[in-house]
């Protein structure tokens, strides 16, 4: 089937010396596999090229010892030993007809070095640029320079041997030491390579002739560059120097990949930015240069791709999120089923995993990072050994997840929900300030449930222990969910509290406008959930013209949204809206908020009060009796264990492949480290 009205997008584009096949770019972002774990990330970038990326790029990949970027695990290039895991890794990409790309880079005042105990090099004698690390850069000499170049340009020719078509030079996001040379904030030299914008790029400029030099025409060389000024440490020194840069070296790269400067930034939630939201700063580039240009903005809509193109903002449609909640976007584009592109949701769950060093999860896409590990595909599912009829109790993600998975098997599925509409917690929490994507959840596990001549879903429909034992069918599975707590039981406290007369609201009364409706008066969310719950009800709250005030136990806001890059943003937000915060503030009997720092008490007196904790399955009430025989009952998502909507969507589609092959009882892959030994 051809392409249609999206024909441009697989138009070839010539970068260099290198044609990719199409505009697809799957842009270097991590995947936590690292170095050490390479058949799950050779996997997962070979399932990008084969869903159609005509290029596929490979995250950070460090030069040198001393750019050990230790805890997050990094791919390395450090020496002729690391150049036949890349080269199975290339094999792999262009297996599929993709260009494959790698972004070498020095992590510079990024670089921990605790593993390699090497001291971290930087511009200047300054800490490094993680606050919770205590170590200092050392400001390098020009010998250190010169030392950097050669690391650099070897790395660049092993890049070459293992066979890559486009090779990066890193400057972009505060993570490489080139993007701290031109921080007038990082950089304090008095020398050649310090003060001036001009003296600033000398390092960048000189390390891109190095690598064109180095590559000799058989690769492209590409530059990634933030572009804008957000505030950051390793930021420009204003908006304009970023056009001044690219001006300085519009010319030298093959392909110029901009983006903004600041991961929280560049990788924005949907919470906070739209589709396409980079585009106002990276708009000019294509005015400045005439190589080719790829850049971000969480796309997932064909139609502003195209426009994109046809209006000279871009040349190649980069992602990196929409990769990973969908790795088959352009095969589903170029063969007309834009209704079943997997969209990303902007949640950053992929982004949070970065934070633990560990391979990516994906709210949308629950086979990434299990490519290899568990053989699971994103698109296909084996045929099921025999056919089987399913019951499934709850419409909310994991149970729409599980139904989704035993259709495409070709199984048989009926869906019961108490409730008039599809979507359990998912259709709820869109209503919420900036939620509105994770809707996309819900539609496209829809879509194919709707379409199935084998499925029937019931809405409004309860069912109780007997109904359920006496419906006709092989596998029993509850997706009931989950309810949040209204006992004060919390992550900071397992003991319920003594509210007295004080009514206590929770998120699902909230979010479903039904039951007691809050009096107008001031009102207390207090937050011992510690994800983006407390906040989103705090701003839906205040928008309907309540005087909110967020309290938490802890000592920050919503502190695990700092790993979806959230935070900063959330307490922002809070400061334009008047939402006042407590933090450090305990809750007690009574009830009363105890301040950590003072010991004051606050009566919660005659505020409304809110209280975002823990959650407790929904149970159906014997059905562990009522149903008999080994395995026919499973338990999938927040009725087995609350978590995110991310692990409701994985439980669902693990249970719904245990259902159909056995999965469960299968070993896992893991890679396995050879141990050297050497003769006595």
């Amino acid at each position: 089937m051809t392409a249609g009205k999206f024909g441009v997008l697989f138009e070839p584009v010539r970068i260099g010396p290198v044609t990719a096949p199409n505009r697809f770019f799957a842009v270097p972002h991590a995947t936590g596999h690292g170095w050490n774990q390479p058949n799950g990330a050779i996997a997962l970038r070979a399932m990008k090229a084969e869903g159609g990326w005509g290029t596929v790029a490979v995250q950070i990949t460090e030069i040198s010892p001393d750019s050990d970027m230790g805890n997050h695990p990094m791919e390395r290039i450090w020496d002729e030993s690391d150049i036949p895991r890349h080269r199975a890794q290339v094999d792999a990409i262009k297996r599929h007809g993709s260009l494959a790309a790698i972004e070498i880079a020095h992590g510079g005042m990024r670089s921990r070095n605790m593993i390699t105990g090497l001291t971290v090099p930087g511009p200047s004698n300054l800490p490094v640029m993680r606050p919770e690390v205590p170590r200092q850069a050392r400001a390098m000499d020009l010998a250190d320079i010169r030392a950097f170049r050669r690391n650099h340009r070897a790395a660049a020719q092993r890049a070459l041997t293992a066979g890559y078509d486009i090779i990066y030079v890193y400057a972009a996001h505060g993570l490489s030491i080139l993007s701290h040379f031109l921080s007038a904030s990082a950089n304090r030299r008095t020398d050649e390579y310090g003060g001036s914008l001009t003296n600033r790029v000398r390092l960048l400029k000189e390390v891109l002739e190095d690598t064109l030099d180095a590559v000799s025409g058989k690769s492209a060389v590409a530059l990634r560059f933030s572009v804008a000024k957000p505030g950051s440490l390793s930021a420009l020194a204003n908006d304009s120097e970023g056009r001044d840069v690219v001006e300085a070296l519009a010319e030298l790269p093959d392909l110029w990949d901009v983006n903004i400067s600041g991961w929280p930034n560049d990788s924005a939630t949907a919470r906070f930015a739209e589709e396409g939201f980079q585009l106002p700063f990276t708009d000019f580039v294509k005015s400045v240069t005439s190589r080719p240009v790829v850049g971000v903005g969480r796309f997932t809509s064909p139609d502003l791709m195209v426009s994109l193109i046809r209006n000279g903002r871009l040349d190649l449609i980069g992602g990196a999120r929409p990769s990973i909640a969908d790795p088959f976007l352009p095969a589903k584009i170029r063969q007309g089923r834009v209704d079943d592109i997997r969209e990303c949701i902007g949640c950053n769950i992929c982004v949070s995993m970065d934070a633990y060093g560990l391979p990516v999860r994906c709210t949308q896409n629950p086979t990434i990072s299990e490519e290899w590990r568990r053989n699971w595909h994103p698109e296909t599912l084996p045929a099921a050994r025999k056919r089987r009829s399913h019951l499934i109790v709850g419409a909310g993600p994991a149970g729409l997840e599980c139904a989704r998975a035993l259709l495409a098997a070709g199984d048989t599925v009926t869906i019961a929900d108490s409730a008039r509409a599809p979507g359990g917690r998912v259709a709820l929490e869109c209503r919420l300030p900036g939620l509105a994507s994770w809707k996309r959840v819900m539609d496209y596990r829809l879509g194919p449930i709707m379409r199935s001549a084998q499925c029937g879903l019931y809405l409004d429909s309860t069912m109780d222990a007997r109904d359920i034992a006496a419906f006709d069918c092989d596998t029993v599975v509850l997706a009931a969910g989950s309810k949040w707590r209204a006992d004060g039981v919390g992550s900071t406290s397992f003991d319920a509290i003594d509210f007295g007369d004080v009514p206590v609201f929770t998120p699902d009364g909230i979010m479903s406008a039904c039951g007691r409706k809050l009096p107008h008066r001031a009102t207390v969310v207090y937050d011992d959930d510690h994800f983006y719950m407390a906040s989103a009800i705090a701003e839906h709250l205040c928008a309907r013209g309540q005087p909110v005030m967020y309290v938490t136990p802890l000592p920050a806001v919503a502190t695990w949204t700092e790993y979806t890059l959230e935070q900063s943003r959330i307490i922002e937000r809070f400061g334009e809206l008047g939402i006042s915060i407590r933090v450090n503030t305990s809750l007690r009997n009574g009830p009363v908020l105890v301040d950590g720092f003072t010991g004051e008490t606050m009566e919660i007196g005659q505020r409304n009060f809110v209280f975002v904790g823990a959650r407790l399955p929904v149970e159906v009430k014997g059905v562990d009796q009522a149903i008999s025989g080994s395995g026919r009952l499973r338990l999938v998502g927040d009725c087995l264990v609350p978590g995110t909507i991310q692990s409701a969507i994985y439980s669902g589609y693990g249970v719904a492949r245990d259902i159909l092959y056995g999965d469960n009882g299968k070993e896992q892959k893991r890679d396995r480290v050879v141990v050297e030994t050497s003769a006595n």
